[in-house]
């Protein structure tokens, strides 16, 4: 069970919002993870964008509350990035207003996070790290790559069974500007609504 106040976010989720053309691009995916269901076997996502600050945080949020929200069993999701810097505020602020129960666990120059979206479920633990690094699976994998910028840059993802970019535009192009909170919020949506989608089309 999710939050309430998850739930009352999820119920703004219009599939029919989403373009054919960005279902193409979010099919590979569904049929990664319905070919794992398939097999009986665990499903690992490794949600990757450069500095695991933004994009690859809210993806690897929403498609763990997706997994539980659906009843999708076996589901991990991880992220990373080509370089770790550290959870952008803003994020978890963003998260919050969905209805992310979140809390810091530690402070400094790459704080951790507990980002809960279930009273019995555990939080997904959410700080900066690179995609290779030891608190991400090592093989059996898929790369989701968020950002074409990750895409381009690492050709080659150790590990990953399967590669699947799945790009999203970076909210950093409104920090420091009076339009943040609202793109931020935008940029979360979208993410959970694709993820949502992709989970809604899993045949058990």
């Amino acid at each position: 069970m999710l939050y309430p106040e998850i739930q009352n976010t999820i119920q703004s989720f219009d599939f029919k919002q989403i373009t054919e053309e960005r279902k193409s691009i979010l099919q590979p995916l569904v049929d990664f993870i319905q070919n794992k269901v398939n097999q009986h076997e665990a499903i690992r996502l490794n949600l990757i964008c450069t500095h695991n600050s933004r994009r690859s945080h809210l993806s690897q949020v929403w498609a763990q509350t997706a997994a539980k929200h659906y009843n999708i069993k076996n589901v991990n999701c991880y992220s990373g990035g080509t370089e770790a810097t550290a959870l952008f505020p803003v994020v978890a602020e963003t998260l919050s207003l969905s209805g992310f129960k979140i809390k810091t666990i530690s402070e400094g120059k790459n704080p951790i996070y507990a980002i809960k979206f279930s009273p019995n479920e555990p939080p997904i633990i959410g700080f900066s790290k690179t995609y290779d690094d030891d608190f991400n699976p090592e093989s059996e994998f898929a790369a989701i790559m968020t950002c074409s910028q990750a895409d381009g840059g690492c050709p080659f993802i150790a590990g990953a069974e399967k590669r699947i970019p799945i790009t999203f535009e970076d909210p950093k192009i409104s920090d420091g500007t009076a339009q943040q909170k609202q793109i931020y919020q935008e940029r979360s949506l979208q993410i959970g609504t694709e993820l949502f989608y992709v989970f809604s089309q899993i045949k058990k």
